[in-house]
């Protein structure tokens, strides 16, 4: 069972959403808030597997800085965007700030359960277009400091591929796949998945 949270101001979308993945089998959906500062508390406490987020939101935070609030307080689940933004700044911006994925709200209901999914497995899902924007951003300045598989492995988990899809695509184990992914945390400085991703965007470094 996969568990998970929403933060939505907006009550119909909340609770369309919360009906729509509380209803789907394999999940369960209970927690539902409109702001990160009703959220935090209860997200700590009882945290989910993954959070459903909204970027622009009431209160003293939005969404992007809500990650970084939440991640500074312990918070280990996952966090997923789900906004009408669609600028590069802002997709970057989350990204780096620890979110996992990035869908757009004309997302279809079954695409978000597929990202939720994705989410837990340890992908980092997107909506296409975001996908897109990321990819053609590899494309602007190639990084000295990997070699031409660990960027391809990089790019792989820049598109929310798991372990095992990015061994497929590339034709390799997944102990390879772990072993480049290592030599990809040391030459980045970083510690996760997310991180590298998030570092991958900023720098523009495939």
């Amino acid at each position: 069972m996969i568990r998970v949270a929403l933060i939505e101001d907006d009550a119909d979308i909340r609770d369309n959403l919360m009906l729509i993945i509380d209803r789907a089998e394999g999940f369960s959906c209970r927690q539902a808030f409109s702001d990160v500062q009703e959220a935090g508390k209860s997200l700590l406490n009882d945290p989910p597997d993954v959070l459903l987020m909204d970027i622009t939101l009431p209160g003293k935070m939005n969404g992007i800085e809500g990650v970084e609030f939440l991640r500074a307080a312990g918070a280990t689940f996952e966090t997923i965007m789900l906004t009408v933004h669609q600028e590069e700044k802002l997709v970057f911006d989350a990204l780096c700030a620890g979110a996992c994925g990035y869908l757009t709200k004309n997302t279809p209901p079954n695409r978000i359960l597929d990202a939720l999914r994705e989410a837990h497995r340890g992908g980092a899902p997107m909506s296409t277009q975001i996908a897109r924007m990321v990819v053609d951003s590899f494309k602007r300045t190639p990084p000295p400091a990997l070699s031409e598989r660990e960027r391809e492995v990089l790019a792989e988990l820049c598109q929310g591929k798991s372990y095992k899809m990015v061994a497929d695509a590339l034709y390799i184990s997944q102990d390879t796949v772990r072993t480049h992914i290592r030599s990809i945390y040391r030459k980045l400085e970083v510690n996760s998945k997310s991180e590298a991703v998030a570092k991958a965007l900023k720098e523009r470094l495939i």
